[in-house]
């Protein structure tokens, strides 16, 4: 399958969810701890290498990328120099990005644009806060201060337009609704940094948790004092964690291991495919919603990889 090599290392990648074809990936200089960045889009081509459809260039290094759910050419990009920028695939590179927002006051770390409402995205930041936009204002709605430590992800409920989840460094997962003052569930899911969470794409009230423990926890917000599962296998912190988009009970990890994990919750041998793909940390994994079992990933041996589940990602 494709295989496509970015000059920085990678950091995040997503599929369109417009054109099965296409995806667009975060890359940092020197591991983003200093340095520039680099907004990629790729073009799958059927039994043909992968193609650059535009490339933008930052000052500081981009940690995640999210597309709009409302507008098939408009891409969200975390900074980190604290910055949300918004770029427009139908309008030339020297006239992006078309909008930059700045509020945070550190490294974002994190985006993900709302599915059900798909008028608004929200914001993680190492500033400790969640930030909720609207991609026409130029200032946030609402920022959401609760955790005593840096936000590494915020992802919107499925379901549900004002509902999301936020995961820190402080070792818990919030639940919030928008609509109240504060979070409306406090989950202390791990006992070190949370670094990820999903929700799953079939039951609006099961979230996945993942750490530096090394574990993955899925949980029933109606009833969480106990996870339902505790998913072992990576050996070192796990980055990202996404459920499938297509099976109730899949998912998809990466982690500082270098593999990228495949698991099904509600089986006893959870572990259903393990990839070694990547020779640096594996940071950033997506599935695609348009074309079932179609995973990519990205990491920092600055190579991003795209494949059938089942099959070896380095397989031509």
């Amino acid at each position: 399958m494709p295989v496509f090599k970015t000059p920085f290392n990678g950091y995040s990648v997503k599929f369109s969810p417009f054109y099965e074809n296409k995806l667009a990936v975060a890359t940092a200089q020197n591991f983003g701890i200093l340095g520039n960045g680099r907004v990629h889009i790729l073009q799958l081509n059927p039994n043909g290498p992968v193609s650059e459809l535009a490339a933008f260039d930052t000052a500081d290094g981009v940690y995640d990328v999210c597309w709009s759910e409302a507008h098939d050419s408009l891409v969200i990009a975390a900074s980190g120099d604290g910055s949300v920028k918004l770029y427009d695939l139908s309008l030339p590179a020297t006239n992006n990005p078309i909008r930059s927002f700045k509020e945070h006051t550190r490294e974002v770390h994190s985006v993900d644009y709302n599915t059900v409402r798909k008028d608004s995205f929200l914001s993680a930041s190492w500033d400790d806060t969640v930030k909720l936009w609207t991609v026409d204002r130029n200032a946030s709605v609402r920022t959401f201060k609760e955790h005593a430590y840096c936000v590494y992800s915020a992802a919107w409920n499925p379901r549900h337009a004002d509902i999301f989840a936020s995961a820190s460094g402080d070792c818990t997962t919030r639940i919030w609704d928008v609509r109240e003052p504060g979070s409306t569930m406090i989950l202390p899911a791990h006992e070190f940094e949370i670094l990820t969470c999903d929700w799953s794409k079939y039951d609006d009230c099961i979230i996945a948790t993942a750490s530096v423990d090394k574990s993955i926890k899925v949980w029933d917000v109606r009833n969480y004092r106990v996870p339902i599962a505790v998913l072992n296998g990576h050996g070192y912190a796990v980055r990202k964690v996404r459920f499938s988009p297509h099976r109730a009970s899949a998912m998809v990890s990466c982690s500082y291991d270098m593999t990228v994990c495949m698991w099904d919750y509600m089986v006893e041998d959870a572990l259903i495919g393990r990839y070694d793909h990547h020779t640096e940390f594996a940071v950033g994994v997506d599935m695609s919603v348009l074309v079932e079992g179609l995973l990519a990933s990205t990491g920092w041996d600055e190579l991003v990889y795209v494949w059938q589940h089942g099959m070896d990602p380095r397989a031509s």
